[in-house]
């Protein structure tokens, strides 16, 4: 099979791999589309120590089963795979299991991903397509399922309905677009403020949502004034602006992970009974929901979306890396 092979940092490969082989209870899936996550951005610079060269990256994926129960169906994959039998997989709470692996990596059991024409996938990761939901849009059901998960989970810690709260999303990545559209339309929060420095993705946010599009330094920002602010980045910067702009007993919900070390303000945080929440995966519940919302349109037709070949995958890596992408998310073909 064809894969593209991340072969070093900032090196990917589009070359001849070995086809996977059938396991009991896995099936043999023919790769139709496979989104570039934030995760797979942070390997390609070498920063990610589960992911090491050489790996198929990819674990936002859809395709058609080509080997294994159910063949010839269309479907998308979770790609979160547990030990389904620990207290958090007996609890609905699979995504704090602590023998969870991701598709596309190699630690601490090796995963190959699906930038491939071929991925072995556990047969209880495997959901059927729904019906609403386009084969090669369909990889943006993993990274709405972790905002789903974050925003439900900002939910549970609040003081009042969180449609009546001000709330900042910093990021304008897939992963910020995504919170920010679950906002507005499913949870009918009516203030929403998203900051991205690239000028070209903002222009993209703005496009597709009725929330306030700025730049992080925009005047219109007050510290102080957000009941709500989700770190969809994860950069010590992004996690000071955070401590900054949240209000007195207010919550941070950070999902990024770019930069996990740095300065934080823990005066602030202690003084004033900020909540801090980090949060990083899903469960299959959220999975579930998320397929039906996909299914209905219920956050729009996602033509923000842009799509480029399995074998440019190279080339589409080094444009996220470099910044002139503007679209919050590339799906690769295959």
């Amino acid at each position: 099979m064809k894969a593209l092979v991340y072969t070093g940092v900032e090196e990917l490969t589009y070359r001849d791999e070995k086809d996977p082989i059938e396991k009991e209870g896995e099936s043999i899936l023919e790769v139709q589309a496979s989104g570039i996550c934030g995760s797979d951005m942070h390997a390609y610079h070498g920063k990610d120590e589960r992911r090491i060269p050489p790996l198929i990256l990819g674990h936002e994926i859809s395709g058609l089963i080509e080997e294994g129960t159910n063949k010839g169906k269309s479907v998308v994959l979770n790609p979160l795979i547990t030990c389904g039998d620990c207290e958090y997989c007996n609890s609905g709470s699979e995504h704090l299991c602590n023998k969870r692996v991701l598709l596309g990596m190699n630690r601490p059991i090796e995963r190959q991903g699906g930038f491939a024409e071929l991925v072995l996938v556990p047969d209880k990761n495997i959901y059927e397509l729904p019906n609403g939901l386009q084969m090669e849009k369909a990889p943006i059901a993993e990274p709405t399922a972790v905002s789903l998960h974050a925003v439900e989970l900002s939910e549970k810690n609040l003081k009042k309905p969180l449609q009546n709260c001000k709330v900042l999303v910093i990021g304008g990545g897939a992963i910020g677009l995504l919170c920010a559209l679950i906002l507005e339309k499913i949870k009918s929060c009516s203030e929403v403020y998203l900051s991205e420095p690239n000028q070209k993705r903002l222009d993209v946010c703005s496009k597709n949502l009725s929330s306030k599009t700025v730049k992080p330094n925009d005047k219109i920002l007050n510290e102080n004034s957000f009941d709500v602010v989700f770190d969809t980045v994860g950069l010590e910067i992004t996690r000071q602006t955070s401590i900054k702009m949240v209000k007195p007993g207010g919550t941070i919900i950070h999902i990024g992970l770019t930069q996990p070390a740095g300065n934080f303000d823990f005066r602030k945080a202690t003084l004033q009974e900020i909540t801090f929440i980090g949060t990083y995966c899903y469960t299959n519940r959220d999975f579930e929901k998320t397929l039906s919302i996909l299914n209905n349109k219920e956050i729009g037709s996602l033509e923000w979306i842009e799509y480029r070949e399995l074998k440019d995958g190279a080339s589409a890596f080094k444009h996220i890396h470099e910044g002139s992408c503007s679209s919050p998310k590339i799906i690769l073909l295959v």
